[in-house]
Protein backbone atom coordinates (compact mmCIF):
# COMPACT_ATOMS: atom_id res chain seq x y z
CA UNK A 1 0.00 0.00 0.00
CA UNK A 2 2.84 2.38 0.87
CA UNK A 3 4.54 1.54 -2.45
CA UNK A 4 1.30 2.25 -4.32
CA UNK A 5 0.92 5.63 -2.59
CA UNK A 6 4.54 6.50 -3.40
CA UNK A 7 4.11 5.69 -7.10
CA UNK A 8 0.84 7.64 -7.19
CA UNK A 9 2.51 10.65 -5.53
CA UNK A 10 5.37 10.61 -8.01
CA UNK A 11 2.94 10.48 -10.93
CA UNK A 12 1.14 13.54 -9.58
CA UNK A 13 4.50 15.33 -9.17
CA UNK A 14 5.61 14.63 -12.76
CA UNK A 15 2.24 15.61 -14.21
CA UNK A 16 2.18 18.79 -12.12
CA UNK A 17 5.69 19.77 -13.33
CA UNK A 18 5.00 19.08 -16.99
CA UNK A 19 5.51 22.22 -19.12
CA UNK A 20 2.90 23.19 -21.63
CA UNK A 21 4.24 23.79 -25.15
CA UNK A 22 2.93 26.94 -26.85
CA UNK A 23 3.26 27.07 -30.63
CA UNK A 24 2.87 30.01 -33.00
CA UNK A 25 0.10 29.05 -35.39
CA UNK A 26 -0.42 32.20 -37.43
CA UNK A 27 0.99 35.67 -37.97
CA UNK A 28 -0.61 38.58 -39.74
CA UNK A 29 0.89 41.86 -40.98
CA UNK A 30 -0.39 45.05 -42.48
CA UNK A 31 1.54 47.63 -44.49
CA UNK A 32 0.70 51.18 -43.45
CA UNK A 33 2.00 53.76 -45.91
CA UNK A 34 3.28 56.88 -44.17
CA UNK A 35 2.68 59.76 -46.55
CA UNK A 36 0.51 62.86 -46.96
CA UNK A 37 -2.65 60.77 -47.05
CA UNK A 38 -2.15 59.68 -43.44
CA UNK A 39 -4.21 61.96 -41.22
CA UNK A 40 -2.49 63.81 -38.38
CA UNK A 41 -3.53 63.46 -34.80
CA UNK A 42 -4.01 67.02 -33.59
CA UNK A 43 -3.16 66.16 -29.99
CA UNK A 44 0.08 64.43 -30.98
CA UNK A 45 1.04 67.23 -33.34
CA UNK A 46 0.45 69.82 -30.62
CA UNK A 47 2.62 67.84 -28.22
CA UNK A 48 5.50 67.44 -30.70
CA UNK A 49 5.41 70.94 -32.24
CA UNK A 50 7.52 72.80 -29.62
CA UNK A 51 10.30 70.22 -29.81
CA UNK A 52 10.19 70.12 -33.61
CA UNK A 53 10.31 73.91 -33.87
CA UNK A 54 13.23 74.09 -31.44
CA UNK A 55 15.15 71.44 -33.41
CA UNK A 56 14.53 73.20 -36.73
CA UNK A 57 15.69 76.52 -35.26
CA UNK A 58 18.83 74.89 -33.85
CA UNK A 59 19.76 73.05 -37.05
CA UNK A 60 19.34 76.25 -39.09
CA UNK A 61 21.46 78.40 -36.75
CA UNK A 62 24.31 80.09 -38.63
CA UNK A 63 27.72 79.12 -37.21
CA UNK A 64 30.16 80.32 -39.89
CA UNK A 65 30.56 81.47 -43.50
CA UNK A 66 32.12 79.84 -46.60
CA UNK A 67 33.55 82.36 -49.10
CA UNK A 68 33.58 79.69 -51.82
CA UNK A 69 32.33 76.18 -52.51
CA UNK A 70 34.37 73.68 -50.50
CA UNK A 71 34.35 70.08 -51.71
CA UNK A 72 36.36 66.87 -51.95
CA UNK A 73 36.70 66.88 -55.75
CA UNK A 74 38.95 69.87 -56.47
CA UNK A 75 42.39 68.24 -56.28
CA UNK A 76 44.43 65.14 -56.98
CA UNK A 77 44.99 63.02 -53.89
CA UNK A 78 44.00 65.96 -51.70
CA UNK A 79 41.03 68.32 -51.56
CA UNK A 80 40.16 71.63 -49.96
CA UNK A 81 37.43 70.01 -47.86
CA UNK A 82 39.60 67.05 -46.85
CA UNK A 83 42.41 69.42 -45.87
CA UNK A 84 40.00 71.51 -43.79
CA UNK A 85 38.61 68.50 -41.91
CA UNK A 86 41.98 66.80 -41.34
CA UNK A 87 43.53 70.02 -40.02
CA UNK A 88 40.68 71.02 -37.71
CA UNK A 89 40.39 67.52 -36.23
CA UNK A 90 44.15 67.52 -35.64
CA UNK A 91 44.07 70.92 -33.91
CA UNK A 92 41.10 70.03 -31.71
CA UNK A 93 42.28 66.54 -30.74
CA UNK A 94 45.90 67.55 -30.20
CA UNK A 95 44.87 69.86 -27.36
CA UNK A 96 43.17 66.94 -25.59
CA UNK A 97 46.02 64.52 -26.29
CA UNK A 98 48.71 66.93 -25.07
CA UNK A 99 46.81 67.78 -21.89
CA UNK A 100 46.34 64.12 -20.97
CA UNK A 101 49.64 62.61 -22.14
CA UNK A 102 52.13 65.46 -22.45
CA UNK A 103 52.80 64.35 -26.02
CA UNK A 104 51.71 65.69 -29.41
CA UNK A 105 49.98 64.05 -32.37
CA UNK A 106 52.24 63.80 -35.43
CA UNK A 107 49.51 63.96 -38.10
CA UNK A 108 45.98 62.89 -38.93
CA UNK A 109 44.50 60.67 -41.64
CA UNK A 110 40.88 59.93 -42.48
CA UNK A 111 39.06 58.34 -45.40
CA UNK A 112 37.79 59.99 -48.56
CA UNK A 113 34.51 58.04 -48.45
CA UNK A 114 33.71 59.33 -44.97
CA UNK A 115 33.04 62.82 -46.31
CA UNK A 116 29.40 62.71 -47.39
CA UNK A 117 28.66 66.28 -48.51
CA UNK A 118 30.17 69.53 -49.72
CA UNK A 119 29.89 73.03 -48.26
CA UNK A 120 28.26 75.55 -50.57
CA UNK A 121 29.34 79.18 -50.72
CA UNK A 122 27.42 81.27 -48.21
CA UNK A 123 26.31 80.84 -44.63
CA UNK A 124 27.22 77.63 -42.81
CA UNK A 125 24.67 76.27 -40.34
CA UNK A 126 24.56 73.47 -37.79
CA UNK A 127 23.07 71.35 -40.56
CA UNK A 128 26.33 71.24 -42.53
CA UNK A 129 28.40 69.16 -40.06
CA UNK A 130 25.61 66.58 -39.88
CA UNK A 131 25.60 66.35 -43.68
CA UNK A 132 29.40 66.17 -43.82
CA UNK A 133 29.68 63.56 -41.08
CA UNK A 134 26.43 61.60 -40.56
CA UNK A 135 28.27 58.90 -38.60
CA UNK A 136 28.91 58.66 -34.85
CA UNK A 137 32.66 58.22 -35.31
CA UNK A 138 34.98 59.26 -32.48
CA UNK A 139 38.55 60.52 -32.75
CA UNK A 140 41.32 58.20 -31.56
CA UNK A 141 45.13 58.40 -31.55
CA UNK A 142 47.17 55.35 -32.51
CA UNK A 143 50.88 54.94 -31.94
CA UNK A 144 52.36 53.32 -35.04
CA UNK A 145 55.82 51.99 -35.83
CA UNK A 146 57.80 53.30 -38.78
CA UNK A 147 56.93 50.10 -40.64
CA UNK A 148 53.21 50.75 -40.14
CA UNK A 149 53.64 54.33 -41.40
CA UNK A 150 55.16 52.88 -44.59
CA UNK A 151 52.11 50.63 -44.94
CA UNK A 152 49.89 53.71 -44.48
CA UNK A 153 51.71 55.65 -47.21
CA UNK A 154 51.74 52.64 -49.56
CA UNK A 155 47.98 52.30 -49.06
CA UNK A 156 47.48 56.02 -49.74
CA UNK A 157 49.51 55.93 -52.97
CA UNK A 158 47.99 52.71 -54.32
CA UNK A 159 44.44 53.78 -53.43
CA UNK A 160 44.80 56.99 -55.46
CA UNK A 161 42.04 58.72 -53.49
CA UNK A 162 42.09 62.07 -51.71
CA UNK A 163 42.12 60.57 -48.23
CA UNK A 164 42.41 63.58 -45.89
CA UNK A 165 45.89 64.11 -44.45
CA UNK A 166 46.75 66.97 -42.10
CA UNK A 167 49.24 69.68 -43.02
CA UNK A 168 51.93 68.05 -40.84
CA UNK A 169 52.56 65.76 -43.84
CA UNK A 170 54.72 66.57 -46.85
CA UNK A 171 54.47 63.72 -49.35
CA UNK A 172 56.19 63.91 -52.73
CA UNK A 173 55.07 61.05 -55.00
CA UNK A 174 57.20 60.25 -58.04
CA UNK A 175 55.86 58.83 -61.31
CA UNK A 176 57.24 55.39 -60.41
CA UNK A 177 55.28 55.56 -57.08
CA UNK A 178 58.46 55.97 -55.04
CA UNK A 179 58.16 58.84 -52.58
CA UNK A 180 59.82 61.23 -50.17
CA UNK A 181 58.07 61.81 -46.87
CA UNK A 182 58.44 64.48 -44.21
CA UNK A 183 56.44 64.61 -40.98
CA UNK A 184 56.48 67.94 -39.13
CA UNK A 185 59.33 69.16 -41.36
CA UNK A 186 61.46 66.16 -40.41
CA UNK A 187 62.47 63.40 -42.79
CA UNK A 188 60.55 60.21 -42.07
CA UNK A 189 62.51 57.88 -39.78
CA UNK A 190 61.73 54.17 -40.07
CA UNK A 191 63.06 53.55 -36.54
CA UNK A 192 60.68 56.05 -34.94
CA UNK A 193 57.11 55.60 -33.68
CA UNK A 194 54.46 58.15 -34.66
CA UNK A 195 51.15 59.24 -33.14
CA UNK A 196 48.42 59.35 -35.78
CA UNK A 197 44.91 60.73 -35.34
CA UNK A 198 42.08 58.89 -37.07
CA UNK A 199 38.53 57.67 -36.38
CA UNK A 200 37.55 54.65 -34.31
CA UNK A 201 35.93 53.20 -37.45
CA UNK A 202 39.19 53.30 -39.41
CA UNK A 203 41.20 52.13 -36.40
CA UNK A 204 39.18 48.93 -36.39
CA UNK A 205 40.17 48.28 -40.02
CA UNK A 206 37.40 50.14 -41.82
CA UNK A 207 38.00 50.95 -45.49
CA UNK A 208 40.69 48.22 -45.39
CA UNK A 209 43.05 50.46 -43.39
CA UNK A 210 44.45 47.47 -41.54
CA UNK A 211 47.65 49.32 -40.62
CA UNK A 212 45.64 51.09 -37.88
CA UNK A 213 44.76 47.79 -36.21
CA UNK A 214 46.77 46.45 -33.26
CA UNK A 215 48.74 49.67 -32.64
CA UNK A 216 51.55 50.01 -30.11
CA UNK A 217 49.15 52.11 -28.04
CA UNK A 218 45.61 53.44 -28.45
CA UNK A 219 44.29 56.68 -26.96
CA UNK A 220 40.56 57.43 -27.01
CA UNK A 221 39.71 61.13 -26.98
CA UNK A 222 35.98 60.55 -26.28
CA UNK A 223 35.40 63.32 -28.83
CA UNK A 224 33.07 62.81 -31.78
CA UNK A 225 34.49 63.87 -35.14
CA UNK A 226 31.25 65.74 -35.87
CA UNK A 227 31.49 67.62 -32.57
CA UNK A 228 35.04 68.68 -33.45
CA UNK A 229 33.75 70.02 -36.77
CA UNK A 230 30.91 71.94 -35.10
CA UNK A 231 33.19 73.38 -32.41
CA UNK A 232 35.75 74.53 -34.98
CA UNK A 233 33.16 76.03 -37.33
CA UNK A 234 31.63 77.97 -34.44
CA UNK A 235 35.05 79.39 -33.56
CA UNK A 236 35.65 80.67 -37.09
CA UNK A 237 33.94 83.65 -38.66
CA UNK A 238 35.00 82.41 -42.10
CA UNK A 239 36.08 78.96 -43.30
CA UNK A 240 39.37 79.19 -45.17
CA UNK A 241 41.07 76.27 -46.85
CA UNK A 242 43.01 75.46 -49.99
CA UNK A 243 45.12 72.89 -51.78
CA UNK A 244 48.78 72.98 -50.73
CA UNK A 245 52.02 71.01 -50.74
CA UNK A 246 51.00 68.27 -48.30
CA UNK A 247 50.71 65.97 -51.33
CA UNK A 248 52.69 66.70 -54.50
CA UNK A 249 52.54 64.53 -57.62
CA UNK A 250 55.63 64.59 -59.83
Amino acid sequence: MKKALLVFSLLILFVGCEKKTISLIKTTAEIITIDSTLSEKAAYNKLIAPYRNKMIAEINTVISYAPKNINRYDGKMQSSLGNLLADLCYERANVIFKERTGKEIDFSMFNYGGIRASISQGVVTNKNPFELMPFENSLVVVELSGKKIMELIDYFIKNKSAHPLSKNIELLINTDTSYQLKINNQKFDLSENYFVLTSDYLQSGGDKMDFFKNPISLFKTDYKMRHAIIDEFKSLDTLRTSLDNRVILQ
